[in-house]
């Protein structure tokens, strides 16, 4: 599912990270540029870099994915604005410095094959595509896990598998995944999805049911390494993951 993440820094009491020293907030020109490009630009520089984000393709994936093609029409002018979105179905379109925090947490270098749980808007996986790698994504919500479908290709955004279905159970036949990356919480972690983390890779999700941290895992020789990075506001997710909350 979609993030439903209002994680503004400054809403939290958390102390805002001052932009990294000796970081430029200038930019080279994209070879590319795309409608509200201005748009973007400030909201890196704004949101993302002034709160710390340094991984440089991450940085400029999030200047190239036009998030207001994620958006429905209603909302597009608030596309870059620094808070979350309604898309659907009761699913958010997360905000963006969460979607680049994620991302860079994941510590990726453009070769991993990476898992999703809860495709949404589609946005997240666009990112990740635009970071330079092999995305599988999955959304329990038939209409949203289409609707992405359609934006990816009419946007021609190449790297990206995608269906519909219970993302509990990830997706066996195509791991192992270097990194999995979940946009709605769990009470507890799937095991199914530890089970298809690649030795070396990471796994970061929000865990919760009212109280959530944003944890990240790492599957490493001495086992699995858990680390708490911020607390956040998810959607939580649904399917089987609420049986087994229940059963537990």
């Amino acid at each position: 599912m979609a993030i439903f993440a209002l994680c503004l820094i400054t809403l939290l009491g958390l102390p805002f990270v001052m932009p990294v020293t000796g970081m430029s907030m200038e930019f080279e020109p994209l070879n590319h540029p795309s409608p509200r490009q201005s748009e973007r630009d400030h909201m890196v520089k704004e949101q993302l870099l002034a709160r710390g984000i340094s991984d440089q393709a991450v940085i400029r994936a999030m200047r190239e994915v036009p998030r207001h093609e994620f958006v429905p029409a209603e909302d597009a002018a608030e596309a870059y604005d620094d808070h979350p979105l309604p898309i659907g179905y009761g699913q958010t379109i997360s905000q963006p410095y969460i979607v680049a925090y994620m991302t860079e947490a994941l510590r990726l270098n453009g070769h991993e094959r990476v898992l999703e749980i809860g495709t949404g808007s589609g946005y997240q996986a666009a990112v990740l595509a635009k970071v330079g790698v092999r995305v599988f994504t999955i959304e329990i919500v038939e209409e949203l896990a289409e609707r992405a479908r359609r934006t990816f290709h009419r946007l021609d955004i190449p790297h990206i598998t995608g269906r519909a279905g219970d993302g509990y159970q990830g997706w066996p036949e195509e791991a192992p995944f270097d990194a999995i990356i979940l946009t709605a919480a769990p009470e507890h972690i799937p095991q199914p999805l530890l089970d298809q983390l690649a030795p070396g890779g990471r796994m970061i999700l929000s865990m919760g049911k009212t109280l959530q941290k944003l944890i990240i895992l790492s599957n490493t020789p001495a086992g699995i390494q858990r680390k708490e990075l911020l607390p956040v506001a998810f959607v939580p997710m649904t399917g089987e993951a609420e049986t087994h909350s229940s059963s537990r």
